[in-house]
């Protein structure tokens, strides 16, 4: 949600907040803010909206010095403005947050009674006021954030700055994501890898309750007022240059064209071609010297990572013959389950820092499952508590969109399938190899996909106007098609939803009126007839027909208003192809439309808090 940057070293902190604060808009904000400590005490600029305008600010009336903190704010408690922007101030004390403080209203009664005066909204103002207030009493900054931090409940990342201390800040973790990454010194912290990522890719996560001093030297970081901890130093294996646009009008289009080498990435190390077998690491670590020791699986994530979740029910299913369910991970965790150990637990999430996901896994493992992630995220919060990972590598997505990450997301849920069939004996040899064969095709299938760009544009442009869109499908594509209609909302503001297609006369076919575009995703697969007819159902009821139809199709090219050609595969890969145009459709509306396609309004990256 909110970004978060600070620095100490020897350069102007000035610059490298705002820059940092740059790579992170993809979080979502809608108001920022810079403190920096300077000879004279500490400046503050804030604006409402972009960043661009806290540039100028900044720029009119420059904050010199080596020490700062700076903020994007996503609104939660109290309107988007100026006033209501971080960093907050009282006293010598001022702070940047993540999260949401859910007693901050008790809390300011008690300190407005102790004759405090708020200037905010925020639930945020209350820590530098209790900081201050215990700041009286302790003489000691780092006390007085403890005491604080006992004082407080909910969920934060923080970063603190004492306009008397010009060597250090204080900085703390609860709930929300929050890293440091140091070179020679220099110290840098962060809300998200991308910030920092021009500056070192060695970098330390903070755990839960983890509060730190940081100084150019580095950080030292303790268990509240316990002993000191040490944290395990993570090596990021991305580079600056895969979180810029390289040349590309948005970050989405250009993650959208990443897909076909990302995919190379995910397989590597998995498929061994010479062996003729597809093999993930990380299950032997669950499986001991058993094949499977687990009798079901359950997935539990939100969003984009629900629908490959849903994919994934039925390549397991279909190819493993293990029984999964698939769960709504904001809804799973206050819902008293039935699981035990043997129970394979798989939350879904890009970033590993998905509030929900992360509080539906604690549950999970405290009730005794093993707990296998799929994640993006080397070293989040997801990764350190699971028991084993299975990374997408998919690179960082900007893009608030989510595009790369599913379909890698996709990819390990079809190896996972295939090594799960594996080590059940339940795919034999010759059909293993043949889906290792089809999978070396997929990059260049992707590419014949991309290429159709220019024709998926023009559709795409017929149809900006519209007031709604249907997306349909059945199987594996059903999933593919709630992630369509997802994506159409997402960026375009467009009314749009998905259906399985069956379910269309049960209610949602009351929708259909002229005109309307229904999006079917429609191949030549084992419900391919059941998908015509529900495609003659829309059609006599004025519907504009955009189907996905496999390559050669001549009865679907005679029967709709147009065609989004998909090479012939494996139903168990084609998700990976049909992904492709949707995402570039919902782009090419939006594009047309002229909205903010990499921060859509209202939407988060990563949903950190509930």
């Amino acid at each position: 949600m909110c970004g978060i940057i600070g620095y100490i070293g020897h350069q102007q902190a000035s610059h490298i907040i705002i820059e940092g604060l740059k790579r992170l808009e993809y979080r979502g904000y809608d108001s920022a803010g810079i403190a920096v400590i300077n000879g004279s005490g500490v400046g503050i600029r804030r604006v409402e909206g972009k960043l661009a305008g806290l540039e100028v600010i900044v720029k009119e009336q420059p904050l010199k010095g080596e020490v700062g903190i700076g903020h994007t704010r996503w609104a939660t408690h109290g309107r988007p403005t100026e006033t209501n922007a971080h960093p907050h101030r009282f006293g010598d004390i001022v702070v940047v947050h993540n999260g949401i403080i859910e007693n901050h209203n008790e809390l300011k009664q008690f300190l407005m009674a102790e004759g405090h005066q708020f200037e905010s909204e925020t639930d945020t103002e209350v820590i530098c006021h209790l900081v201050q207030h215990y700041l009286r009493e302790t003489q000691d900054t780092f006390k007085a954030l403890n005491k604080t931090l006992k004082t407080i409940r909910g969920s934060y990342a923080l970063a603190l700055i004492n306009e008397k201390e010009k060597d250090r800040m204080y900085i703390a973790r609860e709930g929300s994501p929050l890293v440091v990454g140091s070179t020679e010194g220099e110290t840098f912290v962060a809300s998200d890898i991308p910030a920092i990522l021009p500056y070192t890719k060695k970098m330390i996560f903070l755990e839960d309750g983890d509060v730190g001093i940081v100084s150019s030297g580095g950080v030292k970081l303790f268990k509240g007022e316990g002993a000191e901890v040490k944290r395990k130093q993570q090596h990021i294996p991305w580079s600056p240059q895969m979180a810029e646009r390289g040349g590309y009008k948005h970050f989405m289009l250009k993650e959208i064209y990443e897909q076909t080498h990302v995919f190379e990435d995910t397989l590597a190390g998995r498929v061994l071609v010479e062996k003729g077998i597809v093999r993930l690491d990380e299950l032997d670590m669950l499986c001991g010297k058993e094949p499977f020791p687990f009798d079901e699986i359950l997935i539990i994530a939100c969003g984009t990572s629900l629908h490959a979740g849903m994919v994934g029910k039925y390549l397991i299913e279909s190819l493993a013959r293990v029984r999964v369910m698939v769960d709504l991970a904001s809804e799973f965790r206050y819902r008293k389950s039935v699981i035990n150990a043997k129970t394979l637990v798989i939350p879904i999430t890009q970033s590993g820092e998905t509030a929900d996901t992360l509080a539906a896994a604690q549950m999970m493992k405290e009730a005794g499952a093993k707990v296998l992630p799929l994640c993006n995220v080397v070293g989040s919060t997801i990764t350190r508590m699971a028991d084993a990972t299975l990374y997408t590598h998919a690179g960082p997505e900007i893009g608030v969109a989510s595009t790369k990450a599913f379909t890698t997301q996709l990819t390990v849920l079809l190896l996972l399938a295939l090594d799960i069939a594996r080590r059940c004996d339940r795919i034999d040899h010759a059909t293993l190899i043949g889906f290792i064969h089809e999978l070396l095709q997929v990059p260049r299938q992707m590419k014949e996909l991309l290429g159709k760009a220019p024709h998926i544009r023009e559709i795409a442009e017929i149809y900006s106007s519209s007031k709604q869109a249907i997306f349909v499908g059945r199987g594996m594509q059903y999933p593919v098609a709630l992630e369509g209609a997802l994506k159409l909302k997402e960026i375009s503001y467009l009314h749009a939803e998905g259906f399985a297609a069956g379910e269309l006369k049960h209610g949602p076919i009351a929708l259909i009126d002229n005109g309307v575009p229904v999006i079917a995703v429609a191949l030549q697969d084992e419900v391919y007839e059941k998908m015509l007819s529900n495609i003659e159902e829309v059609k006599a009821r004025g519907a504009d027909v955009i189907a996905l139809a496999t390559e050669g199709d001549a009865i679907m090219a005679q029967s709709v208003r147009h065609v989004i050609s998909i090479p012939k595969v494996n139903p168990c890969i084609a998700p990976l192809l049909t992904a492709l145009p949707l995402q570039l459709f919902a782009y090419y509306v939006a594009d047309h439309k002229g909205t903010d396609i990499d921060q859509p309004r209202n939407l988060a990256k990563s949903v950190t808090v509930e």
